[in-house]
């Protein structure tokens, strides 16, 4: 959903009531990356045999990988002690690649729609600086590079930080100036994007590292000295506590309730199945139930339709399956009667960010049709 980010409280509070100290930590969204805790992943803790570009483990995560290694993308619960963390996100290559081709790439990024941006000033003289925190782990010590990228103007600006210790849990920080040109789209649409990269070919690290706000040239978007994660089966890189706020300061990290942070996910995924399940179980736990007639049981239409837990960002993209786990069917029920899967269904032309509904219009005789979805309105 889109956020309003609130204006500081304690300027309206009285100074002969509380005290305006109390109210310096209230949240108020100030992090534009969703899921920097990594405490969410509706789609599962771990990902196996990981080779190209998709959504994997941790929600709002997507791994940009071509031709570069195999990984294990996990949850994983290998965090910085103290630091309030429980969960991290973990690469592990599984396949080495340790001679990259030209246009070999591996990052992982958060895309951030346009309309949560707006206060930014981006384009204008008043054009916010960026302050990037995370804390970081690998066995793989070397220089690394971060890339904030415009996608509404094709601009860029990238910089290093260096992992110094193996194996050792380390905070980063790294402060941007604004960017006073090239306005971000007021509307839901993937704006800004932040890049977190780990190995790429010479088409991405040929030229001169671009420092400092431009037009976005491709061989100046990683460090020529970019460790390449993927040149060996025992590299692993984990990440946590990813924050991104505008000035020129890292404030402490911003936790959110669980429950928060998993409805702001929920705007760019949602599964019917219970959290914990896996997609394509076979299971009628957490089903969508709709009748053609109770009373009639029928061979032919019968519909159902639900509602989202939280509205979409766009009209999602829906998969559908029935109670023995089959992609792209339903079941049909008749409550006393054994249930009927592998049926034909139909989703009906008025999916949109709020609801949709389906139609089974042929299968066994029976009263009811159910099923499971998924819906990916991912940037």
């Amino acid at each position: 959903m889109a956020l309003t980010r609130l204006g500081n409280i304690a300027n309206t509070i009285p100074d002969n009531s509380i005290a305006n100290s109390k109210f310096t930590d209230i949240v108020n969204f100030k992090n534009i990356i969703i899921n920097g805790d990594m405490s969410i992943a509706q789609r599962g803790t771990s990902t196996a045999s990981v080779t190209a570009t998709g959504y994997n483990a941790c929600d709002r995560w997507k791994n940009v990988l071509s031709n570069l290694g195999t990984f294990t993308v996990s949850q994983d619960t290998d965090v910085p002690t103290g630091q309030g963390f429980a969960k991290s996100l973990k690469m592990d290559c599984t396949t080495a690649d340790a001679s990259p081709a030209a246009g070999d790439f591996n990052a992982i990024i958060q895309t951030v729609e346009g309309q949560n941006l707006q206060y930014l000033k981006k384009g204008t003289a008043n054009a916010e600086s960026l302050t990037l925190s995370f804390w970081v782990k690998s066995n793989k010590t070397g220089t690394y590079t971060c890339e904030f990228r415009d996608v509404d103007n094709t601009r860029s600006i990238s910089q290093t930080y260096t992992i110094s210790s193996v194996s050792t849990w380390e905070k980063k920080t790294i402060t941007i100036d604004g960017d006073t040109t090239g306005a971000f789209d007021n509307d839901n649409a993937g704006s800004f994007q932040m890049w977190f990269w780990l190995g790429a070919g010479s088409d991405y690290t040929g030229g001169t590292l671009n420092t400092s706000w431009n037009a976005s040239t491709t061989n100046e978007r990683v460090s020529s000295s970019n460790v390449n994660l993927a040149d060996n089966t025992a590299n692993e890189w984990f990440i946590t506590g990813v924050q991104l706020e505008a000035g020129t300061t890292a404030s402490d990290f911003e936790f959110l309730p669980w429950d928060v942070n998993l409805r702001r996910c929920l705007r760019y995924y949602e599964k019917s199945y219970n959290y914990e399940t896996a997609l394509g179980t076979a299971t009628a736990i957490g089903c969508v139930f709709g009748s053609g007639s109770y009373a009639s049981p029928t061979t032919s239409y019968i519909n159902a339709s639900t509602i989202y837990a939280v509205e979409k960002r766009a009209s999602p993209t829906l998969t559908i399956y029935d109670f023995a786990g089959n992609s792209g069917k339903c079941t049909r029920e008749w409550f006393g009667v054994a249930s009927s899967n592998n049926s034909n269904i139909i989703i009906t032309a008025d999916a949109n960010p709020k609801r949709f509904g389906v139609t089974s219009n042929t299968g066994d005789n029976r009263t009811h049709v159910g099923f499971q979805f998924t819906a990916n309105a991912e940037l």
